[in-house]
């Protein structure tokens, strides 16, 4: 036993019962109840994840006056840069951040995968596909807790819409759910263990999250081997002791009305067993011992420092989604710029509700276009456009206009304001305001060298995309947003950002447009497997801009693809070999992506799936050969039957290249499967067909029914085979006791 579990006992028998739950309910808005009397203190949790969200002493909320932190670009932003190593750099500092101001926890990162577009939160979660999403919640974790600070994995789980999302009950299948819904958690879980998981507000499949004892206990800790804490969504609990009972170790925000008294006369009464809070009080010592232990009040950061990150991650997660020559921008001396839109001189730079970061200082678009064409004895024209809510009119339209037509290029910034992204309210269409719109169009009818600036959240519509030269999407980019624009543009820094969404052409081609918003207090996710690219692959839809897209000043080769081996089986991995060059004049990033493509799988499967990605740098006319690793679980599917996961055997192609959309290496694959995993699991209602198709189920039924099976028509077999096998005893071929027979024998291996 070690010091720790010692110091945890020795505490749990000197306290109280009502002490012991004190602990599982928070003292306040943002920290755990100590027990002074024992000298046990409390510790800190507050909001991120792209930046600490602390309220001063005398604020609970915090969201208008909290502390000045660094704002770092959103989830959504870095999921763009499909970098790793930077969301871990991020994490670290704002671990750093974390100490210098006495929090333990950082409720962060948010690993929601996105359902649809309009959710109201998708500018805080990475992407639409659960690898991307968990290796960069991986490597953010790893990066605050290597410096002694906790993270908050949230919303576990199926919190992919604000519509209703205190009680809305996601029905969802038991195969989606770990494919896709709880895929990028496990992956974190297993990898990074977060010091806490966030249980959301809504319900699963009828349960409320905070009351879902499969996803707490069952999945989360018996299957992943999760050593935290699960912590409430701010109030999320609706039953404690139902809670407690499921998993949950932790109810935030406190005090909670008389909950320690109820709770104490549920155990004396016998309603409630002393070992669930015995169990959640334990594990709760662990984590705020550790928080104690790893404090450091001396701790500070270098805020010049966190500033050039969130700048470097700022420019590296802009995605040039078009660009016919006109980037990056060479203006010449004696020339005019116009600048165009409101978000210039007042950008929004991250979403809103609880991750509102009150930045240390903010770098507007405008100052930097303007400090550096100035630089080039370039005069630079403003035109505002549009309000703070996207509202235009007949002068703010003809001041663009007027400046446009007197400038030799123009920097149109559009988007989505405010109200249109945030926590606690989706979005009710893809579109940007109409007057933005406006203002766009207008613009480049009279300037024909007009490059358009996306400042959004999630995916938008571009009715406008054939009237401009550019379009570089600057996503929410944080703090740095204006200098970080500034050396994508002028090519200081060359984009290497990926979309890590799919941008449809409309709403109505998006996969859980018939399904969202439920009705009833439902949401059903009709969709299943098939969300962001894996259903435009499916249904053969094109989108506006595919998952993985992405241009570049540069451009890049995809030369060859090898493989470890031409077969593998469950125990061994995969190395996939890809040689990239760089055939322009420039150095730049690129990002190797490999896909998964089953050739003939007998269940329902997305045509190709995203298993792999490395970001890769080159000089110009490098070329680097990049090596990933693909495992058992990357060709596996959860078989509902078994319930557990199966690696499907047959053959494959692994495809490797810059985008989901074009992959131009492919290359073969078989994969051998244990002949035990490939049987079906048979029952009393299994069809006769389904016993003939497995050999232990055909040999046992041709030995007790053979002349019967031998001796039928095709027609009349077409007939039968369909029906369930314990069907067969109304009809008076079998014995009920025959059949149990068949079916344990069948599946005794």
């Amino acid at each position: 036993m070690t010091a720790s579990d010692q110091q945890i006992n020795d505490l749990l028998t000197q306290m109280t019962l009502e002490e012991k739950i004190s602990l599982t309910i928070g003292q306040d808005m943002w920290s755990t109840h100590p027990v002074e009397r024992l000298g046990l203190g409390s510790i800190n949790m507050n909001d991120g994840p792209h930046g600490l969200r602390k309220p001063p002493e005398n604020s609970s909320i915090g969201i208008i006056d909290a502390i000045p932190a660094t704002c770092f670009p959103t989830a959504a932003a870095v999921a763009s840069t499909w970098d790793v190593d930077l969301a871990k750099a991020i994490g670290e500092a704002i671990a750093q951040e974390c100490l210098a101001n006495n929090v333990q926890i950082v409720l962060g990162p948010g690993v929601n995968l996105k359902r649809t577009p309009l959710g109201g939160r998708n500018f805080e979660y990475y992407s639409e596909d659960p690898v991307l999403a968990g290796e960069l919640g991986t490597a953010f974790v790893e990066g605050v807790q290597s410096y002694g600070v906790g993270t908050s994995l949230k919303h576990y789980a199926c919190n992919n819409q604000e519509f209703e999302r205190m009680t809305i009950s996601s029905e969802v299948d038991q195969r989606t759910l770990r494919e896709l819904y709880l895929a990028a958690f496990e992956r974190v879980v297993k990898r990074a263990q977060p010091w806490t998981i966030m249980a959301a507000y809504n319900k699963i499949n009828g349960i409320y999250a905070t009351e879902h004892r499969q996803l707490l206990t069952e999945i989360l800790r018996e299957e992943w081997g999760f050593e935290g804490i699960v912590v409430s969504d701010w109030g999320a609990v609706n039953d404690k002791a139902a809670a407690l009972t499921a998993g949950l170790d932790l109810e935030m925000p406190g005090p909670a009305l008389n909950h320690v008294e109820f709770l104490a006369g549920l155990v004396r009464k016998g309603a409630l067993s002393e070992t669930v809070i015995d169990a959640a009080a334990s594990r709760m010592l662990k984590i705020i011992l550790r928080g104690i232990a790893q404090r450091q009040p001396e701790a500070s950061y270098d805020k010049a420092a966190h500033h050039a990150l969130a700048r470097r991650a700022a420019s590296e997660s802009m995605v040039l989604l078009k660009n016919d020559g006109i980037l990056p921008l060479q203006p010449t001396a004696e020339s005019t710029v116009a600048v165009i839109g409101n978000f210039a001189q007042k950008p929004r730079y991250q979403g809103a509700g609880s991750s509102e970061i009150n930045a240390t200082q903010v770098d507007t678009p405008l100052e930097a276009l303007q400090t550096w064409l100035a630089g080039q004895s370039v005069e630079v024209n403003f035109a505002a456009g549009y309000d703070h809510d996207g509202n235009t009119n007949d002068q703010l339209i003809a001041e663009a206009v007027a400046a446009a037509k007197n400038a030799s290029l123009s920097l149109v910034l559009v988007g989505l304001p405010d109200a249109y992204e945030t926590e606690g309210a989706d979005r009710a269409h893809m579109n940007m305001p109409t007057g933005h719109n406006q203002l766009l169009e207008a613009v480049a009818a009279v300037q024909p060298n007009t490059v358009a600036i996306l400042i959004n959240g999630s995916a938008v519509t571009i009715p406008w995309l054939g009237q401009v030269r550019a379009v570089l999407e600057a996503g929410l980019a944080g703090q740095a947003v204006g200098s970080a624009l500034v050396d994508v543009l002028s090519g200081v820094v060359n984009p290497s950002g990926k979309l890590a969404e799919t941008f449809p052409y409309d709403l109505a081609d998006t996969p859980a447009f018939l399904n969202y918003p439920g009705e009833a207090g439902v949401v059903r996710y009709g969709e299943g497997l098939f969300i962001g690219y894996r259903y435009y692959d499916v249904r053969k839809v094109k989108p506006l801009f595919p998952f993985g897209y992405g241009l570049s000043y540069t451009s890049f080769r995809y030369d060859q693809i090898a493989l470890s081996a031409a077969s593998i089986d469950e125990a061994t991995p995969l190395t996939v070999s890809v040689t990239l060059t760089n055939t322009g004049e420039r150095a730049g990033k690129e990002v190797v992506q490999v896909y998964v493509k089953p050739s003939n799988s007998a269940y329902l499967r997305p045509v190709k799936e995203l298993r792999a990605f490395a970001k890769v740098e080159l000089a110009a006319g490098e070329t680097k050969t990049v090596e990933l690793t693909l495992n058992a679980r990357d060709f596996s599917l959860y078989d509902q039957q078994r319930a557990a996961w199966r690696m499907e055997g047959g053959s494959y192609q692994i495809l490797a290249g810059g985008c989901s959309a074009d992959l131009p290496l492919v290359a073969d694959l078989m994969v051998n499967e244990d002949p035990r995993s490939a049987r079906k699991v048979l029952t009393r209602m299994s069809s006769i067909k389904e016993f003939l198709d497995d050999p232990i189920g055909a040999e046992i039924l041709h030995a007790t029914a053979g002349a019967f099976i031998e001796g039928q028509s095709a027609s009349t077999r077409a007939i039968f085979e369909p029906i369930p096998l314990a069907k067969f005893v109304n009809f008076g071929f079998f014995e009920a006791s025959q059949i149990d027979e068949i079916v344990a024998k069948v599946n005794q291996d």
